[in-house]
């Protein structure tokens, strides 16, 4: 397994503890830090990280992982499109791949930004850019573009009261897509 974008390694962490074999890359070298500390200290066994991007390692290990992730990611990056098409390069014919991210719209602009952000402080002020936020077409465009196939869609719902997320039918603010790599021909 792949996870892409993996900051502190949180689901890189969670994923090698169920038995995956795991590297988790990103390119901010102090939450790699944090996540080799965390795997270091717990005792997480199976589990790698790298500071390199994402294009870089299509680059080096194309076709090598039976599942990829891209978690919370590609409203943060100036080319998503390009990220997408590295995670298809980077999977195997048949594997799976995972994106979540953020919807553009007026009422992911008032939960996931000013709500988020500015009044309940769940994340840094200036976290999200409204103008990168990306809408389930677009996403689902470039996978498709990439040559993944789209297999389901679902929603994620925060409550504050229980801070807790749950995964709903609601898109409208925060999603998750799932998209296959088609098996190879023969």
């Amino acid at each position: 397994m792949l996870d892409v974008g993996c900051g502190g390694g949180i689901l890189a962490d969670a994923m090698a503890r169920k038995g995956a074999d795991v590297l988790g890359i990103d390119l901010a070298e102090k939450s790699l830090k944090v996540a080799q500390l965390h795997a270091l200290e717990a005792g997480t066994p199976h589990i790698a990280y790298r500071q390199i991007s994402a294009e870089a390692l299509a680059d080096e290990l194309p076709g090598q992982f039976d599942v990829v992730t891209c978690m919370e990611m590609l409203e943060h990056v100036p080319d998503p499109a390009s990220i997408v098409r590295a995670c298809a390069q980077l999977v195997k014919p048949g594997g799976w791949v995972f994106f979540s991210t953020i919807n553009r719209n007026p009422k992911s602009f008032l939960l996931a930004i000013v709500g988020a952000e500015y009044l309940l402080n769940l994340v840094p002020r200036g976290t999200h850019e409204y103008a990168r936020l990306l809408r389930p077409s677009e996403l689902g465009q470039f996978c498709r573009a990439a040559g993944l196939d789209l297999q389901h869609s679902c929603g994620l719902e925060y409550n504050p009261i229980t801070r807790r997320y749950r995964l709903s039918r609601d898109t409208s603010v925060n999603f998750m897509l799932a998209a296959r790599k088609p098996p190879a021909a023969g």
